[in-house]
């Protein structure tokens, strides 16, 4: 991966619906020459996907969790159990006093308990403790080294 591949992820970051040819442009290239580089960073799994970034508030996630979820047993193999849960909007593992972290996008308090519940029925799960996020300062994307 060079300079022009690392400027291209940063332009589509920002706006995934440009056309190849104002990629292309922006970079130095020709339009093919850019949806060339594109299709290798999406082969070599560099662009794992393309989304639309919505307003989480906009569709009924205004509010934001953050929970440690602690365990009894080793829960690096329970992702599935995890993915299952759809307000999760992603889990870690981790190392510490906590065995796996997850990001909870809810309407309401009381469906953020109903989420709560819903985690401690996955084997091995003991405890919960949760942080509800006040304000988002910012979210960036991954740095592409640029």
């Amino acid at each position: 991966m060079d300079e022009v591949d690392r400027k291209l992820l940063k332009l589509l970051q920002e706006d995934a619906a440009q056309a190849y040819a104002a990629l292309g442009k922006a970079v130095g290239l020709s339009a093919g020459a850019a949806h060339e580089r594109v299709r290798k960073l999406r082969d070599a799994g560099v662009i794992r996907r393309t989304t639309v970034d919505v307003d989480p508030a906009a569709v009924g996630g205004g509010v934001l969790a953050f929970v440690m979820v602690e365990s009894t047993a080793w829960m690096g193999d329970s992702g599935a159990r995890f993915a299952a849960i759809p307000e999760l909007q992603e889990a870690h593992v981790i190392a510490g006093s906590a065995s796996v972290l997850v990001k909870v996008r809810t309407a309401t308090t009381e469906q953020l308990q109903d989420v709560l519940r819903r985690l401690y029925a996955i084997e091995g799960v003991s405890g919960t403790q949760a942080t509800v996020s006040l304000e988002t300062f910012f979210e960036r994307p991954v740095s592409t080294g640029e």
